[in-house]
């Protein structure tokens, strides 16, 4: 959402336990020729949820530096290939690659000593809602009701 973006002036219509539910809400009245501009899908009560994927350790942090580094590395080196003249440009490629996978495997065990072990493990982040709630701009809430079926906005926050 942008930061810009204020809920005053707009009613909740609907609730739904997942994203996908609110969305098919907002696509039924699209297919009713509803004016969809004037809604918005709000997720409600959100929290952070890191996922722990496993132990971070010097084997590991090497190899995932010398990954990130490999890539780097193949990029240059196809940089090199096409610009600098020569008859053997896949050999630019592979040094490109092979050094940028050591420099990246140095970079993430200096990294990962550095952080003198906190925060030694790998995670995965993501913001999830409790609920999903498609608004409508006052003028045409009671339109979008009618076309969703739905009744008051007491009524639709006791189906929650």
């Amino acid at each position: 959402m942008r930061p810009d973006v204020s809920l005053t002036g707009y009613e909740a219509v609907a609730g739904f336990g997942d994203y996908a539910e609110a969305q098919r809400a907002v696509d039924r009245l699209s297919d009713q020729k509803f004016p969809v501009e004037h809604t918005m899908i709000v997720g409600v009560g959100l929290r952070l949820v890191e996922q722990v994927l496993g132990r971070l350790t010097y084997l590991r942090a090497a190899g995932m530096g010398a990954a990130t580094g490999a890539w780097f590395g193949l990029l240059i080196g196809l940089f090199f290939a096409i610009f600098t003249p020569g008859r053997f440009p896949f050999v630019l490629v592979l040094w490109g690659l092979i050094w940028g996978a050591i420099a990246g495997a140095i970079f993430g065990l200096v990294g990962h000593a550095l952080t003198g072990g906190k925060r030694d493990f790998l995670s995965s982040s993501a913001i999830v809602a409790d609920r999903y709630e498609v608004l409508v701009a006052a003028p045409h809430a009671a339109e979008a009701r009618r076309l969703l079926d739905v009744g008051s906005s007491q009524q639709m926050h006791q189906q929650i």
